[in-house]
């Protein structure tokens, strides 16, 4: 009787990259051959990583945003003090070329897990904890100038949409006015290959971005995005990246309006600060997340008295809140306008914050039927 022959294993099919795929491996592979190239000529492999520091940011005038400035701090092998960061560097980067080569994604948690491991011969680790590789991470895209999403990594997703829009997500259409009570999850990857914006397929006229969860349901439930035909967001507090990047998609690419209802205290200011302008962690970025056009809705320090509010509901400021507050008029995107000057004046001399669930005091629909639809249409909002 013939005997079998063995047969080994299939070979995993061969992915057809798009684009921006080719272009991040590329980048990559030209990382990996500037290693190669500095062995063969004997000579120690570095990199030259932008600084990620305040000191290394700056804010533009002309586009408005915040941007990151020309400072490096060099990475070599053969020093001993920053062997070990090289080597996470390059080991970071060979994973992502893993990730990017099969076409597919992990989380920060799975690349610090598919990166860990003792190395051979020693007792040490290539990471003792997600921190490290997070940070590392950070530091391959502003080598590489790619987005984090490009590198097929993602974080936990956090946030929500419904409106009228049709999104094309991973080849499925999803009607984001037909998602019910819980509406459309924002991916953490929303880069067009995965998320794709078509003009036609979206009514709305602009974008309510909402700072919490429970704001959002209310204006769902009341079914706003339908009575003023919108897209309504909400980021769950501060936007992950995956909130950001779209909001600049849907105002860069559908040319939408974004308007943004925030708590009145510091931290909703900050929030459309970083909305608006960019983060300061985050400066490499704020060209493809900014979006300087989007205006400050609510609340404002006036509405305690506008509203006619009753003081049950403020929230008395402590030495933080004044501080941050205090900070956030310094920033050279706020310090030369008059209208956010007085705002934050304002809320400082009121010594107190109120939340936009204060608004629920006068009714439970009050900033659905009243407050908000009366800013729009009266176009009172902070630039």
């Amino acid at each position: 009787m013939a005997k079998k022959k063995l047969t080994t294993a299939a070979k995993a099919p061969q992915i057809k990259l798009s684009p921006r795929d080719e272009k991040t491996a590329e980048r990559i592979t030209g990382l990996a051959d500037r290693v190669v190239n500095a062995a063969n000529n004997r000579r120690d492999p570095y990199v030259e990583i932008p600084s990620r520091t305040l000191a290394n940011v700056k804010y533009s005038p002309r586009k408005r945003i915040i941007e990151m400035g020309c400072a490096t701090n060099r990475r070599q092998l053969f020093d001993l003090s920053q062997a070990k960061a090289y080597m996470r560097t390059m080991l970071v980067a060979s994973g992502c070329k893993r990730l990017v080569d099969r076409g597919k994604s992990t989380s920060l948690r799975g690349m610090y897990y598919m990166l860990k491991h003792t190395i051979a011969g020693s007792k040490e680790n290539t990471f003792d904890d997600q921190g490290e590789s997070d940070a590392i991470i950070e530091d391959v895209e502003v080598l590489l100038g790619s987005l984090r999403e490009e590198l097929h990594l993602y974080a936990q997703k956090k946030g929500d949409m419904v409106g009228n829009i049709v999104v094309n997500d991973s080849g499925f259409d999803i009607d984001c006015s037909r998602m019910g009570s819980g509406g459309y999850g924002i991916p953490s990857i929303v880069e067009p290959e995965v998320i794709k914006l078509d003009p036609k397929k979206c009514k709305a006229q602009f974008v309510l971005h909402v700072e919490k969860d429970t704001v959002w349901q209310r204006f769902n439930e009341d079914r706003f995005w339908e009575k003023h035909n919108c897209i309504l967001t909400h980021g769950g507090g501060q936007p992950t990246r995956g909130v950001r990047r779209l909001l600049y998609r849907l105002n860069n690419e559908l040319k939408l309006p974004v308007y943004c209802v925030l708590d009145n205290d510091p931290w909703g200011y900050y929030i459309y600060s970083v909305i608006k302008q960019g983060s300061i962690n985050l400066a490499f970025e704020s060209q493809r997340m900014a979006v300087p056009d989007a205006k400050f809705l609510g609340l404002r320090s006036i509405d305690f008295e506008r509203c006619k509010l009753s003081e049950d509901v403020i929230l008395t400021m402590n030495d933080t809140d004044r501080k941050r507050a205090k900070q956030i008029a310094s920033y050279p995107w706020f310090d030369k306008k008059k209208e956010w000057q007085r705002e934050i004046q304002k809320m400082l001399k009121n010594d107190f914050k109120l939340e936009v669930e204060s608004l629920i005091s006068k009714d439970i629909s009050y900033v659905t039927d009243e407050y908000v639809p009366a800013r729009l249409k009266e176009q009172d909002l902070l630039d």
